[in-house]
């Protein structure tokens, strides 16, 4: 594989370099493949198309990758409206419908969750608004909340005084 006469191979990440003495074109840079020309990255090393193992009738059947969906994949098969009822879910579907009812339903789930928090907006700038026209305010009930804790540790060191 390596054929270099007179060469100190140095090993840097992702690269096998040649280094020697002579001139750099000589040396060149020296990288194996790891896989043939035409097999793609994702794929699992087998044989290119057309050349592997075959089915009895000479032909490779790829069978769809389907998914039994569970108790919540129904409810959200649902709740996305791909399916009218829950007797009309088949047993087996594809791994896509799914995933695409699944971003369907955390889409909603978000829109939802903004209406949510539009609604508590409004209500604590309602609750605000009553609570200034009783004259209340956070640094007025930290004021009281302190005055009592100060009153009762007052009481507590006179019965501890007696």
């Amino acid at each position: 594989m390596f054929a270099a006469a007179e060469c100190l191979l140095r090993l840097r990440p992702g690269r096998i370099l040649c280094a020697q003495r002579a001139p750099r074109e000589a040396a060149g840079l020296l990288i194996a493949p790891l896989r043939p020309r035409g097999v793609p990255r994702y794929s699992s090393g087998g044989a290119p198309n057309g050349s592997g193992p075959q089915g009895p009738a000479g032909k490779v059947h790829r069978v769809p990758a389907e998914h039994k969906p569970s108790q919540f994949d129904k409810k959200i098969l649902l709740w996305t409206g791909r399916f009218k009822a829950m007797e009309d879910i088949p047993p087996r579907i594809p791994p896509e419908m799914i995933d695409a009812a699944r971003n369907k339903a955390r889409v909603k789930a978000c829109y939802i969750m903004i209406g949510l928090t539009i609604i508590a907006c409004f209500a604590v700038i309602a609750s605000a608004k009553r609570a200034v026209e009783r004259h209340e305010s956070l640094t007025s009930w930290n004021l009281a909340k302190k005055a009592k804790w100060r009153e009762e540790a007052a009481l507590a060191a006179q019965a501890k005084a007696k």
